[in-house]
């Protein structure tokens, strides 16, 4: 019972981002860091292939949510107001990179040494773990050869399960636009990931489900 009443009283996001806004409020800003870092960090490693950089981007991204906290609008998800703003710095951190001629899969190896894949399963055998590192590499590296747009809607959907209204609130686009996104980004995954099927003989329904399974 206990637990209930203190869970009524619990400040959603926007409640607490309502208090950074209007009075400038440390530790309601500290508490939306502490629930948003590592969702924020995960964002910025999928988009640019590089961890460390994701660390510095979300440290970025919260500095700027805090500058801009006037600009927020209550009526709106605080969530989507921190993913757009994140994104927007992925986005100039790529096109700074590729001004720079820097491979953004750099990071991939590490990412994957240290848990951030999507293919974990209960106590694997050795075998069974090193296929799903060498698969989840793959999956990576095609993640990251997709265009932005499309790996936006990725990660969005797949990584961070946000329903394709959603996302189409984040990215300010219609939801078709988004999941007509969806749809031509799985077939370039399908493309880029083909060599992954080359023993077996399977259909598309079936690699679709194995790279959904794989994301």
């Amino acid at each position: 019972m206990g637990k209930l009443i203190t869970s009524l009283f619990v400040a959603s996001d926007e409640q607490t981002m309502w208090l950074v806004k209007r009075q400038d409020d440390p530790q309601a800003f500290a508490r939306l860091v502490a629930r948003w870092e590592k969702p924020l960090q995960r964002l910025c490693a999928r988009m640019t292939g590089d961890p460390h950089r994701a660390e510095d981007l979300t440290q970025t991204a919260f500095a700027r949510v805090f500058a801009r906290r006037a600009n927020w609008e209550p009526s709106g998800r605080f969530s989507t107001f921190l993913w757009r703003i994140a994104l927007n710095l992925c986005y100039d951190d790529l096109r700074q990179t590729q001004r720079r001629g820097e491979c953004p899969l750099d990071g991939l190896a590490e990412e994957g040494a240290a848990g951030g894949g999507p293919f974990v399963a209960d106590e694997p055998s050795p075998h069974a773990q090193a296929d799903a590192r060498e698969r989840g590499d793959f999956v990576r590296d095609a993640l990251l050869r997709l265009p932005s747009h499309y790996r936006e809607v990725v990660v969005l959907r797949h990584y961070e399960a946000l329903k394709f209204h959603e996302i189409a609130d984040v990215l300010e686009i219609p939801e078709g636009t988004v999941k007509s996104r969806m749809a031509e980004a799985l077939t370039q995954l399908h493309q880029l990931l083909k060599h992954l099927n080359e023993d077996k003989t399977c259909n598309h329904k079936k690699q679709t489900r194995e790279l959904r399974a794989a994301l």
